[in-house]
């Protein structure tokens, strides 16, 4: 992990949203394969988009965060 604090935050919030993307898409997968009429997939499918928006925004954090750190060597370069 990296000693700065704002990368540190965006890989975590990649982190959790993957986690959630992969609870999601297994929750999806068991109710089609189980042929239950009575499992929403619905709720999973909202959360999915919910996760990929944290993990896209998690990296814009991280690519701020690099982007900053560059910027900063430049000038006392």
């Amino acid at each position: 992990m990296s000693t700065i604090p704002a990368i540190n935050i965006g890989i975590q919030g990649i982190q959790k949203g993957m986690d959630g993307l992969r609870q999601n898409a297994q929750q999806i997968a068991s109710s089609v394969t189980s042929n239950s009429g009575g499992n929403d997939i619905a709720a999973p499918l909202i959360e999915m988009n919910l996760n990929k928006l944290e993990v896209e925004l998690s990296a814009k954090v991280v690519k701020s965060a690099s982007d900053m750190i560059g910027t900063l060597l430049d000038i006392t370069a």
